[in-house]
């Protein structure tokens, strides 16, 4: 072996190799982390989307509980419509009278 062969062949043994196996080593503990970051990431992900999916349901319950239906909305606008269509009525037949009175007078509207 020359001198240049035994030069590398030392330097392959005492630095790539090593610094190689470091960089393996890290790179292994580096993906075997980002996978259990991942995995852990999931896990949370779908408990809360477990704990929103609950939450609409509850509240989508306590919404057909508590609210007014369909019908009976309607039977209140039709009441409401009845009471003003009346009250119209009422201020018509007094603006009439008024101004019925006024032309007796003879005064300007």
């Amino acid at each position: 072996m020359s001198i240049i062969s035994q030069d590398l062949a030392w330097w392959i043994t005492v630095f790539d190799l090593p610094a190689m196996t470091g960089l393996f080593v890290f790179i292994w503990r580096t993906r075997r982390e980002s996978e259990q970051a991942v995995r852990h990431l999931r896990e949370v992900i779908d408990t809360r989307n477990t704990q929103l999916r609950d939450a609409l349901a509850a509240f989508k319950l306590e919404v057909a509980k508590n609210y007014a239906s369909i019908s009976d909305m309607r039977e209140l606008e039709d009441r409401l419509v009845g009471h003003l269509l009346r009250i119209e009525a009422k201020l018509d037949k007094t603006a009439m009278k008024t101004e019925a009175l006024r032309g007796e007078k003879g005064l300007k509207p």
